[in-house]
């Protein structure tokens, strides 16, 4: 785990995954930001990922420009 950022949410899936096991699992951190993991190695690596690069993220996803 990277040093001084926990993780202080439950993970959780998307909706949209149904009963299926092959989605992303995020939560949030103790920084702001989110942790992203496999949901079919729960235990396997977990990706961190600052509040604004997040938020990039998501506006690039959904074609929005950034503010």
């Amino acid at each position: 785990m990277t040093p001084d950022i926990e993780i202080v949410s439950p993970f959780r899936k998307s909706s949209y995954s149904a009963q299926h096991n092959d989605c992303v699992e995020l939560a949030h951190t103790s920084v702001g930001g989110h942790a992203v993991r496999d949901s079919k190695y729960p235990s396997g690596p977990v990706q961190f990922h600052g509040a604004e690069a997040w938020t990039a993220f998501l506006q690039n996803l959904s074609g929005r420009p950034r503010v």
